[in-house]
């Protein structure tokens, strides 16, 4: 992704210092805007596993910020999906396990709760800049911009361009879109009306190819996901008002599948008729110890299933979730499914 360099903006705004130590001050756009004119090199990431909102924003991010005239690396704990190699300027994301501290002055970190949710070493050794749009947000960076009325990430990174004067150019509409795309669930979820329909037109009218984005999107997955997909509706049960499936390691073996090939499964659950919450649950790979499941928790009531992922360390939002735990599936079932029916009843 290229772009031409310029000045730094003339904006009314403080240069602010964020010696690394300093956690826990809430920001807003222009608090956030400030501190990016501050630092001259960067490192953006987000979270392992990376999604949609994760890649594009990141790579959005970065040519914001080269624009500025920053030096910037998009780093990521975890390879890229297949579905997302397309975007403009993923080849240059660094796939690597730490940071090293002494080449940055800052890291921008989208849409995590922690910086151990970005899987890398040593980020934590820099002043954080911490960008979130989850009602589970956690003010872990120097300065947090957690706004969950927002419908993607996305969202943030495109207001922080605007407000630095920076164009948006047709690789980052792309970016940008294909975040806000994925992120609202093809612009069926919940939160979606948070502004996300002004922003598509704006990232459209900037360049981004909607058709394209969706057919990238939607229709390019691989045949092992389609036959994950059959083995885990094979295995559905309908519990009342939740419905759950599974897939093990096995699975992934069988069909020489990987992680993402997975994704979107816990989607057909929750799109059933008398259904208002969907759990999914996918084994991880784990050592000697015992059993570990990634799960993915689905509602279309008001039922909070952000709470029970909360419950065992992970978060989200209130009717799309995730969090993994070590158990039996048996046992990690039990658990989440007596979580949802808890939150169920309590809602009366």
């Amino acid at each position: 992704m290229t772009s031409a360099t310029a000045s730094i903006p003339e904006l009314p705004l403080p240069i602010v210092a964020l010696p690394v130590g300093c956690y826990g001050a809430s920001a807003d756009l222009s608090t956030m805007a400030a501190a990016i004119l501050g630092f001259q090199t960067f490192v953006v990431t987000s979270h392992a596993r990376p999604d949609g909102d994760a890649v594009g924003s990141a790579l959005a991010c970065a040519e914001m910020l080269r624009y500025l005239g920053k030096q910037c690396d998009v780093v990521f704990a975890d390879p890229i999906p297949q579905v997302y190699l397309t975007l403009p300027g993923v080849e240059n994301i660094i796939h690597a396990g730490r940071v090293d501290p002494d080449r940055y002055d800052c890291a921008i970190v989208l849409e995590c709760d922690s910086t151990a949710r970005t899987g890398l070493r040593d980020l934590q050794l820099l002043p954080l800049l911490n960008i979130d749009h989850h009602i589970t947000g956690c003010n872990f960076g120097a300065l947090n911009w957690i706004d969950d009325a927002a419908a993607a990430v996305a969202c943030l990174v495109y207001q922080l361009a605007r407000f630095l004067q920076v164009p948006v150019t047709p690789a980052m509409a792309t970016c940008l879109y294909t975040a806000l795309f994925t992120d609202t669930g093809a612009f069926t979820y919940p939160g979606t009306a948070h502004g996300a329909f002004p922003v598509a037109q704006e990232l459209i009218a900037c360049g981004a190819d909607a058709d394209r984005i969706a057919r990238d999107v939607l229709y390019s997955v691989s045949t092992a996901h389609i036959r994950l997909l059959g083995t885990a509706l094979s295995r559905m049960q309908v519990h009342g008002a939740t419905a759950w499936s599974y897939i093990t390691l096995r699975d992934l073996a069988a069909f020489d599948a990987t992680d993402e090939d997975s994704e979107g499964t816990v989607d057909y659950l929750i799109s059933i008729a008398g259904v208002d919450a969907a759990l999914f649950l996918r084994e991880v790979p784990h050592d000697s110890g015992p059993q570990r499941f990634r799960a993915s928790l689905r509602s279309k009531s008001d039922l909070d299933v952000s709470s029970v992922a909360l419950e065992y360390g992970g978060g989200g939002h209130q009717r799309a979730a995730g969090c993994s735990i070590e158990g039996s599936l048996e046992n990690v079932s039990s658990a989440l499914l007596q979580g949802l029916q808890q939150r169920r009843g309590a809602l009366g």
